[in-house]
C-alpha cells in the first residue's frame, strides 16, 4: 500500500493565518509608509505592508468599538476614541495603554487628527463641538462650538505658524478656525452634500475639497474664495493632489498645472486637471467590470471609500467598500499590492501554482481571491455574478475551475511567470446553483459539475486551453445525467479518469463509470449507510476505496468492489464537511462544522491529532501536492496554512532524549564524585523533583550533612531557589520525603529574609501549601511520641520472668542475647524461684502493708529485673515458651550439674502451673511491644 519509508503524520502546526484586520472605518498610513493602521471592531490593527501580516494590535479593555483614532506625524503616539467616551493614548509598538482620560464630548467622537508637530490633537464629536488637546501637558486647550450636526472632518493647516484648523459638519460648509482667538474666521460654502476630504498644496495657498455632491472645489486660501468647481459625476470620497515635479504623462498630465486624483462610487481612480475641469485619465477596471454607464452606489462593493497619499514612495492607497486596500504605483497607477481586510465566510480554498505558492479562495461573494502566500498580497478575480460555491485545481497547479450560484462554471489559468490569473473558459447550462466541481486527473480534458438541480454534467475542455490566449472559450456539456433525488454536494473523479463518485443530500453516494469519450456516465453502485446528507466524497490515490463524509458526524471508507462499508470514523460532534487523503492514502484529514480538523490513521481507525484554529464551520480543506502542507478556510473569515511538523517534533524529541541521557549520566558522575552543588544545579535544570530529592538525600547521608547542605543551598541562584521551594511543597506531601523537605526549608527560612522569599514566583502559594501537610506530620509525630512514652512506661513496669532473687538493685540484666516470654515454664531452679516469689505474695496478702511501700518494692524489683533490649513480648503459648523452657533448663543444668529426662520435666511443669494457679498469679502476658 505504501513504500517502506512512509512515515505517518502525527501533527500539523499553523504557520500562517490570513485573518480579518479591517471591517470598515478609518484607515491611516504611517509617515514612514511601512504600516497601515485600520480599525476592526474594538481593535486597531497594524499591518506591515512588506509582508501583509498583522504585526501589532491594540484592543480596548472594555470591548467597546473604536469610533476613531489618530496617529501622530512622528509615528510615535496612537490615540483611540471609543463609544465609552474615553480617549486612550497607546505605545502601539508595545500594545500598551500609557494614558487614558475622559473626552469632554457628550456623545462619541467621529473624527480626530494630530497637528504636524505631534503636540496638538483635534477631536470632532457627534455633539457638534471640536476640542483640542495638548498631548504633552495633558489638558484641553480649546472648545470650539458652532458646527451643526456631526463633525466628521477635522484637519490642520499644513503651515502651523498660522494655527488654523479646518472642519466640516452636517451643514456641508467648511469652517476655518483661528486657534489663537478660538473664533471661526469664515465658512467656505460650495458643497451641497457632506464634504469628504481636503487636500492642500505644499505651500498651503490652495486647497481642494471633495464631496458626495459629485463636485470638487479648488479654493484660494489667501482670499478664502472658490476659484474652480470641477464636476466629477460621481460621489467622491477622497482626493489627492499629484506632485508637480514628476513626469506623469502616462496618466495624461501634460503640464505643471494643478492635477488631482479622485476616488468615489464608480470604483475607479480618475485624474483631473483643475484649470480646465476635465478628466485626463480614467483607470481601467479589471475584467467583468460594470459598464461605464452604470452608476455605482454606496452598496456597490467596488466603490472606493478612502484615498490616501504616500508621497515618499510615489504611491496612493485606495480603500474599497468591500474592505480591500489597494496600493497603486505612480506614474502609471499600476496595481502594486492588494490586501483583503475582510474575507467574509470562506466557502472553499485550494493551493495554486507550481510550488503551491498561492491559494485561491471562494468567499461569500461573487469574486475569487488569489493570495500570494509570501506577501499575503491578493488578486481579485471578477467574472461570476453570484456567490462562488466550489473550486478545484488541476494537478499541475496552473489551471483551476470554479462554480457559483449564477448557474455557471468557469476555468481560470494562472501565468507562471507573472502570477496573473485570467478566465479562459466558461459554461452555463444548469437549471440551478452549481454546488460542486472537479477536474479530470490524468489530462486536462474535462470537468464535472454537480448542481442543486440534481444533475451531473460533464464538460469537455479544448485541447489548447492551457496555452491559449485571447477570448474566453465557451463550454458546452457533453452529457447530463440525473444522479440523485436531492442537491448534489460533491463530485470526484478517480485517479485514472474512469470512475466518477457523487455525494448528495439524499444520504447516498454513487459510483459511476465515465466510459469512453463521448459516452455518458453509467451507474455502477450505490453506497448506503449514512444517516444524513453526504457532504464530500474522495477517491484513494492508491487503493480501490472511496471515502465519504456526512452530516451525521461520521466518515466512512467504502470498497469499490462490493460497495460495502469497510471502516467508520467517528469523532466529530457535528457535520463532517470535507475529507482528503494524505500520507499516500494511509491517513485522512477531515474538517467539520465544529471548527475542528482531525487527522486519522486508516489502519487503526484512530484519531491521531485534533487541530483547533477556527471558531466556525471549516468549509475548505486541501492538501498540497508534496503532501507537506494543508490549508483550511472557515466561516469565521480565517484562512490557516498548516505545515507538517511530524519530522521536526520527532527530531526535537530525539534530541531531547539524548540530552536527558547525557545529563543523567553527568548527574550520576557528579554524585559519585560528591560534587553536590553542580549535581543539584543540574537536577534543577532538568526540572525533575525526584532527581533533586535524590541529591538532597545523598547530601544528608554524608558526613557533616547539616553544614554541607547549608553551604550547598546558599550557593544556588535565585531561580534555582525558587524551583527548590516549589519542590519542597511537593515533597512535603509525602511522609517519606517530608524530613528532606523540612531540612531544605530550615536552611532557606534561616538564612533568607522573609521579604526575599516572598519575591519568589508563587512563593505564597507554596508556603500556604506547606501548612496543612506539616500540621499532619506534627500530629503523626505527636502520636508516635505518646506511643513511645507509653511503651517506655510499660517497659519499666514490666516484671521479668525467671530473674534471680539474688540480683542486686544496681545490677543490670543481660537481655541482649535471648527473647523475653511471660509464661513461666521453669524446671528445677526456675520452679524454686517462682515458688519462692509466690510464697512471698501469699505472705503479703496476710500482712497489712502500706500501698506506697508495695509500689516502692515493686519498682525496685522491676528495676532489678526489667530487660532493655526491646524485643517483642508475645503470648506465652507456643514454640517461644518451649524455647524459654529449654534455655532456663540448660542454665539449671549448668548450676546443678544434673540431667533430667522428659518425663521429669513434664511433672515439674505441671507442679509449676499448679503452684501459680494456687497462689493467684495471672497467666496472661505482661505486655506486648509493637513496632511503630
Amino acid at each position: 500500500m505504501a513504500n517502506a519509508d512512509l512515515h505517518f503524520k502525527t501533527n500539523y502546526a499553523a504557520t500562517n493565518k490570513i485573518e480579518p484586520f479591517y471591517k470598515g472605518g478609518k484607515v491611516q498610513i504611517s509617515k514612514d509608509e511601512k504600516y497601515i493602521f485600520c480599525t476592526c471592531g474594538s481593535r486597531v490593527n497594524v499591518l506591515e505592508i512588506s509582508t501583509g501580516k498583522i504585526v501589532h494590535s491594540v484592543e480596548q479593555d472594555d470591548q467597546e468599538d473604536i469610533t476613531s483614532f489618530a496617529l501622530s506625524y512622528d509615528d510615535e503616539l496612537l490615540v483611540t476614541a471609543s463609544r465609552a467616551l474615553l480617549l486612550k493614548q497607546w505605545d502601539w509598538k508595545q500594545a500598551q495603554c500609557t494614558r487614558s482620560w475622559r473626552a469632554i464630548h457628550t456623545i462619541p467622537i467621529a473624527s480626530m487628527i494630530f497637528d504636524p508637530t505631534s503636540t496638538l490633537l483635534a477631536t470632532g464629536g457627534c455633539d457638534g463641538t471640536i476640542k483640542l488637546w495638548d498631548i504633552i501637558k495633558q489638558y484641553c486647550t480649546h472648545n470650539l462650538k458652532g458646527s451643526s450636526g456631526v463633525v466628521h472632518l477635522v484637519q490642520f493647516h499644513p503651515d502651523m505658524s498660522l494655527l488654523q484648523l479646518f472642519s466640516s459638519s452636517g451643514d456641508c460648509g467648511i469652517r476655518l478656525w483661528d486657534l489663537r482667538s478660538s473664533q471661526c474666521l469664515c465658512v467656505l460654502q460650495s458643497h451641497f452634500s457632506a464634504v469628504t476630504s481636503l487636500a492642500f498644496t505644499p505651500s498651503g495657498d490652495t486647497m481642494v475639497s471633495s464631496g458626495r455632491d459629485k463636485i470638487c472645489t479648488v479654493w484660494d486660501l489667501k482670499t478664502r474664495t472658490a476659484t474652480r468647481t470641477v464636476p466629477v459625476y460621481e460621489a467622491v470620497e477622497g482626493v489627492v493632489l499629484l506632485p508637480e515635479d514628476q513626469d506623469l504623462s502616462q496618466i495624461g498630465v501634460q503640464n505643471n498645472d494643478l492635477h488631482f486624483i479622485t476616488a468615489g462610487s464608480k470604483g475607479v481612480l480618475r485624474v483631473w486637471e483643475a484649470s480646465t475641469s476635465r478628466c485626463v485619465y480614467t483607470q481601467t477596471l479589471p475584467s467583468a467590470a460594470p459598464s461605464d454607464g452604470e452608476e455605482g452606489g454606496d452598496d456597490d462593493p467596488r466603490s472606493l471609500t478612502y484615498l490616501l497619499p504616500m508621497d515618499a514612495s510615489s504611491r496612493v492607497a485606495a480603500v474599497t467598500a468591500e474592505h480591500n486596500i489597494t496600493l497603486y504605483q505612480l506614474p502609471a497607477l499600476s496595481t502594486q499590492q492588494q490586501f483583503v481586510g475582510y474575507n467574509d465566510e470562506v466557502l472553499d480554498v485550494k493551493f495554486l501554482g507550481k510550488n503551491d505558492s498561492h491559494i485561491v479562495v471562494a468567499t461569500n461573494s461573487c469574486q475569487l481571491k488569489v493570495f500570494e502566500l509570501l506577501t499575503n498580497s491578493c488578486q481579485i478575480l471578477y467574472g461570476h455574478t453570484d456567490t462562488v460555491l466550489s473550486l478545484d485545481v488541476f494537478k499541475k497547479g496552473l489551471l483551476f475551475a470554479s462554480c457559483a450560484k449564477d448557474k455557471s462554471v468557469r476555468v481560470w489559468r494562472m501565468d507562471e511567470a507573472s502570477g496573473q490569473v485570467v478566465c479562459v473558459a466558461q459554461g452555463s447550462s444548469h437549471a440551478n446553483a452549481v454546488g460542486c466541481i472537479t477536474f479530470s486527473r490524468m489530462k486536462e480534458s474535462f470537468i464535472v459539475s454537480g448542481s442543486q438541480d440534481c444533475t451531473v454534467k460533464v464538460w469537455d475542455l479544448p485541447d489548447n486551453i492551457a496555452t491559449t490566449t485571447g477570448d474566453v472559450h465557451g463550454l458546452s456539456a457533453r452529457v447530463t445525467e440525473k444522479a440523485h433525488d436531492k442537491d448534489i454536494n460533491s463530485v470526484a473523479v478517480s485517479p485514472n479518469d474512469k470512475l466518477l463518485a457523487s455525494g448528495s443530500q439524499d444520504r447516498t453516494a454513487k459510483l459511476w463509470s465515465l466510459g469512453a469519450p463521448g459516452a455518458g456516465p453509467s451507474l455502477l453502485g450505490v453506497f448506503r449507510g449514512h444517516r444524513r446528507g453526504v457532504w464530500a466524497v474522495c477517491f484513494s490515490p492508491v487503493d480501490q476505496v472511496l471515502v465519504s463524509s456526512s452530516a451525521d458526524g461520521t466518515a466512512k471508507l467504502w470498497s469499490l468492489q462490493d460497495y460495502s462499508c469497510l471502516k467508520t470514523f467517528e469523532g466529530h460532534d457535528a457535520s463532517v464537511l470535507k475529507i482528503v487523503f494524505v500520507s499516500r492514502g494511509t491517513q485522512l484529514l477531515t474538517s467539520g462544522s465544529d471548527g475542528l480538523v482531525k487527522l486519522w490513521t486508516i489502519k487503526t481507525n484512530e484519531c491521531v491529532k485534533t487541530l483547533d484554529a477556527h471558531q466556525d464551520k471549516v468549509w475548505g480543506l486541501h492538501g498540497s501536492r508534496r503532501d507537506h502542507k494543508m490549508v483550511t478556510g472557515s466561516a469565521d473569515s480565517t484562512i490557516a496554512i498548516w505545515d507538517d511538523v511530524t519530522e521536526v517534533e520527532q527530531a526535537e524529541e530525539q534530541a531531547k532524549q539524548e540530552d536527558q541521557i547525557l545529563k543523567q549520566q553527568e548527574l550520576s558522575n557528579l554524585l559519585h564524585e560528591k560534587r553536590y552543588l553542580k549535581a543539584l544545579g543540574l537536577a534543577i535544570s532538568l526540572d525533575q523533583p525526584h532527581t533533586v530529592l535524590t541529591v538532597i538525600k545523598a547530601i544528608r547521608q554524608s558526613q557533616d550533612s547539616r553544614d554541607l547542605l547549608e553551604r550547598t543551598l546558599l550557593k544556588l541562584r535565585l531561580d534555582q531557589k525558587e524551583s527548590l521551594l516549589r519542590y519542597c511543597a511537593v515533597w512535603n506531601t509525602n511522609a517519606r520525603s517530608c524530613l528532606d523537605a523540612h531540612a531544605v526549608l530550615q536552611v532557606l527560612l534561616t538564612h533568607l529574609a522573609p521579604e526575599e522569599i516572598l519575591q519568589y514566583q508563587g512563593a505564597r502559594g507554596h508556603l500556604e501549601g506547606l501548612i496543612p501537610y506539616t500540621e499532619r506530620h506534627m500530629q503523626r509525630i505527636g502520636r508516635l511520641l505518646q506511643s513511645s512514652m507509653f511503651l517506655d512506661y510499660m517497659w519499666r513496669k514490666m516484671r521479668v520472668t525467671g530473674a534471680s532473687p539474688s540480683m542486686g538493685p544496681d545490677e543490670d540484666m543481660d537481655t541482649s542475647a535471648e527473647p523475653l516470654f511471660v509464661i513461666d515454664k521453669e524446671p528445677h531452679g526456675g520452679y524454686g524461684h517462682a515458688h519462692h516469689e509466690d510464697k512471698e505474695e501469699e505472705d503479703d496478702d496476710d500482712d497489712v502493708v502500706d500501698d506506697e511501700d508495695e509500689e516502692l518494692v515493686d519498682e525496685e524489683s522491676i528495676t532489678k529485673k526489667a530487660p532493655t533490649n526491646g524485643r517483642r513480648v508475645t503470648n506465652g503459648t507456643g514454640n517461644g515458651n518451649h524455647g524459654a523452657k529449654s534455655e532456663e533448663s540448660s542454665e539449671e543444668e549448668d548450676d546443678n550439674g544434673e540431667e533430667k529426662d522428659d518425663k521429669e520435666e513434664e511433672e515439674e511443669e505441671k507442679q509449676h502451673m499448679t503452684a501459680k494457679t494456687t497462689t493467684g498469679v495471672s497467666l496472661r502476658p505482661r505486655v506486648q511491644i509493637l513496632t511503630s
